[in-house]
């Protein structure tokens, strides 16, 4: 048994919401310092060669990150770093701070491994944000910075949100996300409308005279025909990468009585559809558009799956909150073992590997 199979039972007692600040204020704590960082790396971090993804212009130690929402502020990115991830992806950053969407917005669905949340992009703004970074620095290993519109933003007003803190943190970012899928936000216009998505790509790549590699984050519950009009989108405009998938608002097969609330479904639950939505954008695009997967990772062989289909990344976010601290070095070593008993000698030998 493990401290954290001990902990875990007390900090579910309390608000998921209150459980994640007490969660990252301890993070934050345990970073503060060079000692208890090194100590947390020193038990935490797992390094092989086999792990190594060189993707976007940098090396990622390792293909298992943290996903955009559990580190919105950049507060504690260090802490990440010494717990063995591969990259950390902050925000979602948006203009100015904001307080989202009213409490109760985060709900355990324990029975199905799952969460919802309606956060409705909470934050404290982008030059709090971009102070936190030069004053801690970034961490050592690859940093994305998710990016947003303010909850009140029409559409013409959102093109210079995303423009805003596109330029403002860009600076800091080894990549860059383009977030248009959140589902806990006002829905005064369509985000992901093609027009509205080359307005945004256009107003960006006039802005990024340093090249930083952009992506955008797509949801799971649009339909096939939808899913590749975006590629093409992001294929016309040359973007980097795509981020698959979002939370979701399906609800189909779940157990908690927690399946009642409104928000965005994340964990177990999403680990198929993730999946899928990760093949045929691999298939669609013969594997020459670089996917990070997100969505029911929690263990080597969901992370491995998603490699498999065609991702040369995974992320996790519900995973990390039940499974605990080692959840990285967890995957990690799992990895490399189902990597050599497949006869690849690498991670980036085994993206795609499972397509027809």
């Amino acid at each position: 048994m493990t401290l954290y199979s001990r902990v875990r039972p007390l900090a579910f007692k309390l608000p998921a919401e209150t459980a994640h600040d007490l969660g990252k204020r301890t993070l934050r704590t345990a970073q503060s310092t060079w000692p208890t960082r090194t100590a947390l790396s020193a038990v935490y971090q797992y390094e092989h060669p086999a792990l190594e993804v060189d993707l976007f212009d940098t090396t990622f130690p390792n293909p298992v990150g943290v996903a955009a929402g559990f580190d919105k502020n950049a507060e504690v990115t260090h802490a990440l770093e010494a717990l063995g991830f591969g990259f950390v992806e902050i925000g979602t950053v948006t203009p100015y701070p904001q307080s989202g969407n009213d409490r109760p917005r985060l709900f355990r669905l324990q029975e199905d491994e799952a969460m919802v949340n309606r956060m409705g992009f909470n934050g404290q703004g982008m030059e709090r944000v971009k102070s936190r970074l030069e004053t801690d620095g970034t961490p050592g290993f690859p940093l994305g910075v998710n990016i947003g519109k303010m909850n009140s933003s029409n559409e013409r007003e959102a093109i210079e949100d995303y423009r805003r803190v596109f330029d403002r943190l860009s600076p800091f970012a080894d990549y860059v996300v383009v977030n248009v899928s959140c589902p806990n936000t006002p829905d005064e216009f369509d985000e992901a409308s093609p027009d509205h998505l080359r307005e945004i790509f256009e107003t960006l790549e006039a802005e990024n005279d340093a090249d930083v590699p952009m992506l955008v984050k797509i949801g799971p519950d649009e339909p096939e025909e939808s899913v590749l009009d975006l590629v093409d989108i992001i294929q016309e405009f040359d973007l980097d990468g795509i981020v698959a998938t979002n939370t979701s608002t399906s609800r189909e097969g779940l157990e908690s009585p927690n399946r009642e609330e409104w928000g965005g479904l994340s964990g177990n639950p999403l680990q198929d559809r993730s999946t899928d939505v990760i093949r045929t954008i691999a298939e669609y695009t013969d594997g020459n558009l670089p996917i990070v997967g997100v969505g029911g990772v929690d263990s080597p062989g969901s992370a491995y799956e998603k490699i498999l289909a065609g991702a040369s990344l995974v992320q996790l976010y519900t995973g990390f909150v039940y499974e605990g601290p080692a959840t990285a070095k967890r995957i990690n070593q799992g990895l490399v073992q189902l990597l050599e008993r497949d006869g690849f000698a690498s991670v980036e030998d085994a993206v795609g590997a499972g397509l027809d």
